[in-house]
């Protein structure tokens, strides 16, 4: 199926793409560049460096997972409008369904009545579909995390880009009836192609407020006190279902940690939400119907 024909089948609202105004900025420099060169051939080494210096920014943009200079992210939830949610975080996990690790993790949130939203790879999802039905069944949100998690994600074309955007939403829409409606990259390192794929597919993309790192940390006390350290409303915590690290007695470290966020959570006088429910209560049902005529 090709990557158009995916898209359109995404049910998705498509966004209008708006070029970021680092975006912009780098297209008149190129154009201003080119535009020198050929009338002053004798300034292309500095034309060269502008351009260069240039490309290294728009290089920095997307090795920092939380920046906004390439497109809108979410690193923090919208400011809701609905008075019960207000003191709400955002409980999310990445790089599942995991066959070991993910029904422990829902066990977890169904203990403690709490909601998640799973960022899962296209390509896992098509290998344990029942785990997928059961994070939607279960009341949880399941995210676009693209189809392979390859390490070279941020070096891909738009091609390639839209290839692993629109398979994981086919995988994932397939499986669980459910299009995703937020993206996150691979360990958030992306490059300026991604914006309009995700535009094309009605995706936002979503980075994080803090990290636990609890893929490479065995230590369950020091990644807790990461993510729960000043926690306050609006923040978007990262954890790892797939690829999880594992304790000194062999427990996959999500499983430790889980818990003594939620319990911190509550402590706090705070909420879990999905990503999806707070965009639809920062939008209102007016702004959702904006959206989707727009895209018409």
């Amino acid at each position: 199926m090709k990557t158009g024909t995916i898209f359109r089948m995404s049910g998705n609202p498509v966004r209008r793409w708006r070029p970021s105004a680092l975006i912009r900025a780098s297209v008149a420099l190129h154009l201003a560049a080119a535009g020198a060169t050929l009338v002053r051939p004798q300034l292309w080494p500095w034309t060269l460096s502008a351009v260069v210096a240039d490309h290294l920014v728009l290089t920095a943009g997307g090795l920092w997972p939380r920046s906004r200079l390439l497109g809108p992210n979410w690193t923090r939830l919208p400011r809701l409008r609905t008075a019960g949610t207000r003191g709400a975080v955002a409980i999310t996990i990445d790089d599942g369904p995991d066959a070991e690790v993910t029904p422990a993790v829902l066990a977890v949130l169904e203990t403690h009545k709490a909601t998640a939203t799973f960022f899962c790879v296209g390509e896992r999802v098509e290998q344990h579909p029942a785990l997928a039905r059961a994070i939607v069944e279960q009341h949880h949100e399941i995210a676009n995390h693209s189809y392979r998690h390859t390490h070279a994600f941020a070096f891909l074309g738009p091609r390639a880009l839209a290839d692993e955007v629109a398979r994981t939403q086919q995988a994932i829409g397939a499986v669980t009836g459910q299009w995703p409606r937020f993206f996150r990259a691979p360990a958030g390192l992306r490059n300026p192609f991604l914006e309009p794929v995700l535009a094309r597919a009605g995706l936002q993309l979503a980075s994080w407020t803090r990290r636990g790192f609890d893929t490479v940390s065995v230590d369950p006390d020091a990644v807790t006190a990461r993510l729960t350290r000043d926690l306050r409303a609006g923040d978007i915590l990262l954890l790892h279902d797939g690829h999880a690290a594992r304790t000194a007695a062999g427990v996959p470290l999500i499983l430790e940690v889980l818990p003594r966020v939620l319990a911190a959570v509550a402590a706090a006088q705070l909420t879990t939400t999905t990503l999806r429910a707070a965009l639809a209560q920062s939008m209102g049902v007016a702004g959702v119907q904006a959206a989707e005529a727009a895209s018409t």
